[in-house]
């Protein structure tokens, strides 16, 4: 039993127990993985169990890979009989040999999520339905909410009643099943639901599978849904033996159907249940671990563990607040740069948000520090569709030149198909003008194609005649409403999508206030330097990603940025009350204890446009132990920012630079005083207005330009004129 050599006592206990029910409570880095496949070896080896009796369920095929891997290198060729897979893989398992009795052949089809996609388009183009009205995903959820509801087609097509749009979703479930039917196809919902109802009906197929499979292991146990537990229900009968491994901290996957009642509530349903709690962490320092562990104990609907490490003390967490999320990006790219310089790889660095609109910010503080980056899982912020789809508005305002216009004209669908731009694209060519030129000068239609033109043409004529009176962020609101684009995201409930705007229009505001005398088209000119950049994958660059993606993952040094009340946790948690606000706080132990060595915690002062009001610190942060956090102000007078240790009572944003939306200078400037600016250089103040906006000459090509005077983008250069 040589394999039981590296483990600690609660480990051993876990592996060698002879309880039929057991409940492994694994906090975080606690070595739930080796104790599972170490569990499954012993089986094999001390007691003589049959490999291909066991069944071990896990949620990506990532993890079922690793602990195939694991297992082989214990056993050899004798692991081979163990079926280790996802849930999904066992039910194509159990349904290749027994869907017959369910009128399915055996060689029926998997759907993917491309497949999917394909039959709702098949489906949108038979109806007649508009595909921005009703996203592909979104459609995908409805129908998949319907099949986990078990409601029918025909159900579904009563309970639309009278709503032409419910009807409209009703009439696209039902072309998906019959679609699905024709082709002998499963997704994955039904991949479940079939065995599931499998079992109900056919009591011997039930048996059968109840007989080959007397060990059944679960991974990550709080993240199962109620069809999945009654599929493991079924398969565990009265008789098999059951053992399943999770941490209720670590359930954050509620919003797609997992239930933390499932793994707490377990010795209710498998009486009696032996648990067994791995409290020792191999992962994160003491300070990490510590702090997180104060955290996570503000939850009340939890199983009681004291982790602990007997790693060595390095350093406390990091905390600070920013007067802003530019600085807030600022300062951590200058950390990763630092710790760079420092032997640090860049990929050992991770960059952890709790939504994906969070990226923009911290994306051009990278860029601008030229540190190479990814997104993992996602897309970078200015690649992202509905972004897109506004700056080709936006450009249609300053340039109007065909990309812009074919890009932005059906966004949402005006009818305007393929053939209508072709005709307008070669007009355009001879008369040797821009497409949006030629719809602007000549009728190439009649009826409802020209009306559809004329209306866009009109719109796009109004926004130009108000860009000269406008400001930044009015022209922008006024183009995400009028273009009709804010309300399709709505009407398709897309949250993330929206967010994406409204933190386009907080870049907007941000620049405005850097650039108070900016128009449009140097905005447009800035945003082409941080969008359509190519990925170039050098094998060193830092990871950011939300804390949904980073589940599973660890690395040496981990920023959780974005810490306000409203963002982490998030406003709609927040609305939920109690149950909310503990989801959110086991997303944020996930976070902070995916660091090793050691984790920075940020946030930033100012107004949000996706909260409507001042953000303020998040309740995350004020509840780690003092013992285990540092609280620091930055100043960013110094080319490297300098830090300052402060008490957790001290204004931590009480910088030597203001919030934006402070109007009182940070440094007293007059006329004739040399300034420097990061963008313009060096330059010299000409005039000093009361409303507190200088005119300062900045070397060619820049010319004069108006700034504020307090803003923290300007420094004195010494000698006055």
């Amino acid at each position: 039993m040589s394999f039981l050599e590296n483990l600690n006592a609660n480990q051993k206990q876990a592996v060698l127990t002879k309880s039929r029910y057991v409940r492994v409570i694994a906090g975080a880095g606690s070595g739930k993985t080796r104790v599972l496949t170490t569990r499954i070896v012993h089986l094999v080896e001390d007691l003589g169990v049959a490999a291909n009796s066991i069944v071990a369920i896990t949620f990506t095929n990532k993890a079922a890979n690793e602990m195939k891997a694991r297992i082989q290198r214990m056993l050899g060729d004798v692991s081979a009989g163990v079926h280790l897979s996802t849930i999904h893989s066992l039910c194509v398992r159990i349904l290749r040999e027994d869907c017959p009795a369910m009128n399915l052949p055996r060689n029926f089809t998997v759907l993917d999520q491309d497949d999917q996609k394909s039959i709702l388009k098949e489906a949108y183009k038979e109806i007649g339905l508009d595909r921005q009205k009703y996203s592909l995903s979104s459609m995908l959820d409805y129908i998949g909410n319907n099949k986990g509801a078990e409601i029918t087609v025909e159900r579904a097509m009563i309970l639309a009643g009278e709503h032409f749009g419910e009807k409209e979703k009703a009439r696209v479930y039902e072309y998906y099943v019959n679609r699905q039917k024709a082709l002998y196809a499963l997704d994955f919902d039904d991949l479940l639901l079939v065995t599931v109802k499998m079992f109900d009906l056919f009591m011997d197929i039930k048996r059968k599978w109840q007989r080959r499979f007397s060990f059944i292991h679960v991974d990550e146990f709080q993240d199962i849904d109620k069809v999945q537990y009654k599929l493991i229900k079924q398969l565990a009968g009265t008789e098999n033996e059951i053992y399943v491994v999770g941490d209720p901290d670590q359930t954050i996957y509620t919003w797609r159907g997992a239930d933390v009642n499932i793994i707490m509530d377990f010795e209710k349903e498998f009486t009696p249940t032996e648990t067994i709690i791995l409290n020792e962490n191999y992962r994160s320092t003491p300070d990490i671990l510590n702090g997180a562990n104060s955290m996570i104990k503000n939850n009340k609907y939890r199983v009681e563990k004291d982790l602990y490490t007997n790693r060595s003390p390095l350093e406390k967490i990091t905390h600070s607040t920013f007067p802003g999320e530019e600085h807030e990006a600022r300062w951590v790219a200058e950390k990763c740069k630092q710790l760079k310089s420092q032997g640090q790889s860049y990929l050992s660095m991770a960059i952890l948000y709790r939504s994906n609109y969070l990226s923009r910010s911290i994306e051009k503080g990278l860029i601008e520090a030229h540190i190479p980056y990814i997104i993992y899982g996602g897309t970078r912020f200015f690649e992202r569709e509905e972004v897109k789809d506004m700056l080709s508005y936006l450009r249609m305002i300053t340039h109007g030149d065909d990309l812009a216009l074919i890009r932005s004209i059906n966004k949402p669908r005006r009818g305007i198909g393929d053939k209508t731009l072709d005709t307008l694209r070669e007009a355009a060519k001879r008369n040797n003008r821009s497409m949006y030129d030629e719809m602007k000068a000549e009728r190439h239609f009649s009826g409802k194609m020209q009306s559809s033109l004329d209306k866009y043409c009109v719109m796009i004529e109004k926004w130009r005649a108000k860009a000269a009176e406008s400001t930044l962020i009015q022209l922008l609101e006024m183009v995400a409403n009028e273009s009709g684009l804010k309300a399709l995201l709505e009407e398709n409930h897309e949250v993330d999508r929206l967010e994406n705007i409204k933190e386009l229009i907080n870049d907007v505001e941000t620049f405005s206030l850097n650039y108070p005398d900016s128009k449009l088209d140097e905005y447009l000119q800035m945003v082409s330097l941080y969008g359509d950049r190519s990925e170039i994958m050098g094998g060193d660059f830092v990871q950011l990603m939300t804390v949904h993606a980073a589940k599973g993952l660890e690395f040496d040094t981990v920023f959780v940025v974005g810490l306000s009340d409203g963002v982490f946790p998030n406003e709609r948690a927040m609305s939920e009350g109690h149950r909310g606000i503990e989801e959110e706080r086991r997303l944020a132990y996930v976070a902070y204890t995916r660091a090793r060595n050691k984790l920075y915690l940020t946030d930033s002062q100012g107004f949000s446009m996706i909260l409507g009001k001042p953000r303020t610190r998040s309740r995350f942060v004020d509840e780690v132990d003092e013992d285990h956090i540092e609280h620091i102000g930055v100043n960013f007078e110094y080319a490297v920012p300098k830090e300052t240790k402060l008490k957790f009572t001290e204004k931590v944003f009480a910088t030597s630079f203001p919030d934006e939306t402070v109007k009182k200078p940070r440094v007293k400037i007059k006329k004739g005083d040399f300034v420097s600016h990061p963008q313009y250089g060096k330059g010299i103040v000409i005039k000093l207005g009361a409303d507190g906006i200088a005119d300062i000459a900045f070397d060619f090509p820049h010319g004069v330009k108006r700034i504020m005077a307090a803003h923290p983008s300007l420094s004195k250069e010494g000698g006055v004129a």
